[in-house]
């Protein structure tokens, strides 16, 4: 492991191209593997998971300032990437082999599991809002380290890699499935419309940043403890708001596993848990922003954070029942008003067909 270690930190733009490659390839698969949702689902699944290794490696790679303690941390960060590149696949598998029913027991020990890594890195960061659900790195800059006593600095934004959960990564690296596509009509509401259309290495080449693992220089990670010892109210909402946005999609899952997809009752619940959280989120910023004692000081990219989140909500209108309700009406009326124009028409059918389609993957629409 360690040779090839060094084999991908010596040859990056290499391993890039190569990974570049992979997924042009994917548009190569023959429409009679694309019958069986699995086969492509699986390409993508291992080819997002050997490229978020290979980030990891890269992003871990030893320093003469740090040499020895770049890898000292647990990777969460490349945990939750690597559980969001199989999910899909999970979900997928699972259908398949068990049916629409029991597919939700499989999807939930899946949310489960993220749920106790984020809460793992909330913990392990210090209390630290997630950024991108955890996939980005919120570490503080190096060199406000010395100059900062709150517990909330300026932060540095990772490139995000992105799963077969995101968006934009189905719409990138899987459009042998049809359904995948149809996700570009939410490519803006999704996990982050803000990270465009550039390459994670290309994002790292001009954002330079500590490596992932390095330990803060001089600065003391704040524990539970100390948070709600100085401000025992704004810092227990701060904790409670981010612990409700981590464990909303597990209760949202839970919840249709028990009621259904056709209830109303796990859309509300879920709605409830993120704009309360958000909520809450927002009051605890707007409250420590008048006040000199800053431990919950949002930084630019927490801020980015808490509008990425905003956008997730339009992901509602895409869940059941509220589609087939509501929103699959409208899609109708508007193919139906925009038939008799050729090609505008001709576009929008295809475009509602690939929707109604993707709407039935829990993963494409979850925006966890």
């Amino acid at each position: 492991m360690e040779a090839y270690k060094r084999w991908v930190r010596r040859n990056k733009e290499y391993v890039h191209s190569l990974e570049s490659l992979g997924n042009g390839l994917t548009w190569l698969l023959p429409e009679r593997f694309s019958e069986s949702e699995i086969g492509p689902e699986a390409v993508t699944s291992i080819l997002g998971i050997v490229t978020a290794v290979n980030e990891h490696i890269i992003d871990t790679t030893p320093t003469q300032r740090n040499a020895g303690s770049a890898e000292t941390s647990f990777p969460y960060s490349l945990c939750i990437t690597l559980l969001k590149d199989l999910e899909t696949l999970v979900e997928v598998v699972a259908q398949q082999l068990y049916g629409d029913e029991k597919k939700w027991n499989f999807i939930a020990l899946t949310e489960a599991t993220k749920v106790l890594v984020r809460l793992a890195l909330f913990r392990s960061s210090g209390y630290k809002m997630l950024l991108h659900g955890g996939e980005s790195l919120n570490a503080e800059k190096v060199s406000d380290a010395s100059n900062s006593q709150h517990g909330f600095g300026d932060l540095e934004k990772r490139g995000l890699h992105q799963g077969p959960g995101n968006i934009n990564h189905y719409l990138g690296q899987n459009p042998s499935n049809l359904e995948g596509r149809a996700l570009s009509a939410l490519s803006k509401f999704g996990e982050n419309a803000r990270m465009g259309s550039d390459p994670i290495w290309l994002r790292r080449v001009q954002h330079q940043r500590p490596p992932m693992g390095s330990p803060s220089l001089g600065v003391e990670r704040p524990t539970l403890s100390s948070i709600l010892s100085k401000d025992s109210l704004l810092g227990g909402l701060f904790v409670m708001g981010e612990v409700m946005f981590i464990t909303r999609p597990l209760v949202y899952v839970l919840l249709i596993r028990k009621y259904g997809t056709r209830s109303w009752f796990p859309w509300f619940i879920s709605a409830a848990m993120d704009i309360l959280g958000m909520g809450i989120l927002s009051h605890v910023a707007i409250s420590r922003r008048s006040r000199e004692d800053q431990q919950f000081h949002l930084s630019n990219p927490e801020k980015d954070e808490l509008r990425r989140r905003k956008l997730l909500w339009a992901l509602y209108i895409m869940r059941d029942p509220f589609f087939s309700k509501y929103t699959r009406q409208r899609l109708e009326s508007a193919e139906r008003l925009t038939e008799p124009v050729p090609i505008m028409g001709f576009l929008t059918a295809k475009l509602i067909e690939l929707l109604v389609g993707a709407q039935t993957r829990y993963t494409y629409i979850s925006g966890s």
